[in-house]
């Protein structure tokens, strides 16, 4: 017993080995390669993906930008732009009562002709904000400006060449304790001001930024994708407007053409945030991204139109609610993408057929997709690279090994099946007539007409199992051959089998089954559903086995019965005769048969000596559900 369990441990170690294992290993491997930064650009890649498939957003009407183009710089003639030109579009600007400028081109040096036109522009236009460079390379701003409004134009990539984070605030580098403010924020700052909200620090992280109750989300080192990355300052995820027009965009030429028209100008610019800029691919003033569709030139914006994205993301996100890209904690990421790995192991487990297994993988890859999207449409950026990668090799590769090998085993337990019945067919025909005839030659009783004529039968039956085994190899009908050649169809009810094992084999041509004068059987039947085609096979071997011991061995018999009976959930089959019978405690063949048919049903064997004269052999076994449960607690309890 101790030996069986410990044979169907080491089963499932191996089991277990061969297939979670690998799983497991799998999983830890895309964790680690997420650990060091192995993946960050397929999650970068994803993110922009996910981005960039949104359904199209309207146009912000609060952000306008005023471009300056090619067209422009051909009509003035010069470049840089003069100051003379900036304070003439500022001044004009300044007449239509926008709430905020921001003039995103550097005035850090006069620009002649008209710097002191530009100079008076900058103090009489209270709500402009002008640009300056902080990191690395220091630009200045214009001079005589208040500190509240200047912004800086700083923007870093990551190592892919995009853009998906914005510096909202850093320490100088020149004086670490003078903070600097970007452009977009300063411009958001005015803007909502006017709507009584103030710029303050946040409440759930001091160091963050917040406007009214909105805070905006910090980045840290390893938010989303990003892995021990420089989170210097107060930065930004970014979520880019998505559109086929983001925001409303005129050229100085524009402006020109419909300024006869007042009332157009004003309802274009009052109330809103205007951005000056350059849009002319020639002075190549790019940002790189791949999170906004339809971009001409493809995976390109012009740097205003940046600053527009990062100001239009904060002040949607304060009065319209527009969601702000925000991650879970590393703990929550991890527990996700060990989540979609176990599952992808049981995926892997789940069934036999590869195409069923494929179906599943799909399905499953396909709801993580969705469910990541759906995500990030609601302003989450969560692990779908890492746990999609997990998915795929543990669902579909892996689960090739593990169906490989569990059709070798498969195909082992065939094999095995097949050895066995094969010997139980041989067992209960030709050697029977085997013994017969040793038993006969030893006791010298035995004509040589005779002999010849049994061993000319015990050919014929070698030879006819031989023809059966390969019909049965071909066609696998669900028969069973016995002893003496008869054929038995296993669909048919268990008591019908029963009796025909019973009145075919007493037919045989045994010593013992001469001297019988009382023959009794009665046969119980079975409710279908509780018997398998191979549990009534093993039930009818065993018949066949008893009777045959009987017909060989219990010498002088007169008596025999088989009967097969129920009791309370349990089935007993049992045979007993009142011959001189044989010692009970040898193990032969056949009773390592009857021991192991026991086994498989749950039940149990025995063979005893009846008091006076005679054998019985008895196999019982349960027929209900509870019977089962109780038997197998019972065989448990056994074991241990």
């Amino acid at each position: 017993m101790l030996l069986g369990i410990w044979n169907k441990f080491k089963q499932g170690i191996t089991i277990w080995s061969i297939t979670t294992l690998p799983g497991i290993i799998v999983l830890a491997l895309i964790i680690f390669l997420r650990l060091n930064g192995s993946l960050q650009f397929i999650e970068w890649l994803t993110l922009d993906s996910f981005l960039r498939l949104r359904r199209f957003e309207p146009i912000d009407e609060r952000v306008v930008i005023v471009g300056i183009n090619d067209e422009d710089i051909r009509g003035i003639r010069n470049y840089p732009i003069p100051d003379h030109e900036i304070a003439k579009l500022l001044r004009t600007l300044q007449k239509y009562q926008p709430r905020v400028i921001g003039l995103d081109i550097v005035r850090d040096i006069p620009v002649e002709p008209g710097h002191a036109e530009l100079v008076a522009a900058f103090k009489d236009i209270k709500n402009l904000i002008a640009v300056e460079k902080v990191l690395p390379q220091v630009i200045k701003p214009p001079p005589n400006l208040p500190s509240e409004q200047i912004g800086f134009v700083d923007i870093f990539s990551d190592n892919d060449g995009k853009v998906r984070r914005a510096i909202l605030g850093t320490k100088r580098p020149e004086d670490e304790k003078k903070y600097a403010f970007s452009l977009p924020l300063r411009l958001a700052e005015t803007y909502l001001k006017v709507e009584g909200i103030e710029l303050n620090k946040g409440i759930r992280d001091h160091d963050a930024m917040r406007f009214g109750s909105t805070e905006l989300p910090r980045f840290f080192p390893n938010s989303g994708g990003y892995v021990r990355t420089d989170d210097f300052g107060v930065q930004l995820l970014l979520n880019y407007r998505n559109g086929r027009e983001r925001f409303r965009t005129l050229s100085l030429k524009d402006i020109n053409d419909i300024e006869t028209n007042p009332n157009l100008l004003r309802d274009v610019f009052a109330g809103r945030i205007v951005l000056i800029g350059v849009t002319t691919p020639s002075i190549k003033d790019f940002i790189n991204t791949d999170a906004i569709a339809n971009l001409q030139p493809p995976g390109k914006i012009y740097g205003v139109e940046f600053h527009a994205h990062v100001v239009s993301e904060i002040v949607s996100a304060v009065l319209d609610g527009r969601p702000v890209l925000k991650t879970w904690s590393q703990g929550w990421e991890y527990l996700w993408i060990v989540g979609w790995g176990v599952l992808a192991i049981y995926l892997g487990r789940l069934t036999q057929s590869p195409l069923k297994n494929f179906v599943y993988v799909a399905v499953a890859s396909l709801s993580l997709v969705g469910i990541s999207y759906t995500f990030i449409v609601r302003g989450w950026w969560i692990p779908v690279a890492p746990a999609l990668l997990v998915l795929v090799i543990n669902g579909a590769i892996f689960s090739t090994f593990y169906q490989y090998d569990r059709s070798l085993r498969s195909q082992i337990e065939i094999r095995q099946h097949t050895i066995e019945r094969t010997f139980v067919v041989i067992h209960n025909g030709p050697l029977q007539t085997l013994a017969k005839i040793l038993r006969h030659v030893q006791d010298q009783d035995l004509e040589q007409d005779q002999l010849l004529e049994d061993l000319k039968n015990l050919n014929y039956e070698i030879r006819e199992i031989g023809e059966y085994l390969k019909l049965e190899a071909l066609d696998r009908e669900e028969s069973l051959r016995l002893g003496n050649g008869l054929i038995l169809d296993l669909k048919l009810p268990i008591h019908n089998l029963l009796y025909e094992i019973y009145s075919h084999t007493l037919q045989r041509n045994f010593p013992c089954f001469q001297t019988l004068k009382v023959k009794a059987y009665s046969f119980a039947p079975i409710d279908e559903q509780y018997l398998s085609i191979e549990q009534k096979q093993e039930l009818c071997q065993f018949l066949e086995e008893a009777l045959c011991n009987v017909g060989k061995h219990a010498k002088g018999v007169t008596r025999l019965s088989a009967i097969g009976k129920q009791n309370e959930g349990w089935y007993t089959l049992s045979i007993k005769d009142n011959g001189t019978g044989i010692n009970s405690y040898y193990e032969g063949q056949g009773t390592k048969q009857c021991l192991n048919i026991a086994r498989k049903l749950r039940g149990k064997f025995q063979r005893n000596s009846v008091k006076g004269k005679g054998t019985l052999c008895e196999l019982t076994w349960p027929i209900t559900r509870k019977s089962w449960i109780f038997a197998r607690i019972k065989r448990n309890i056994n074991f241990m």
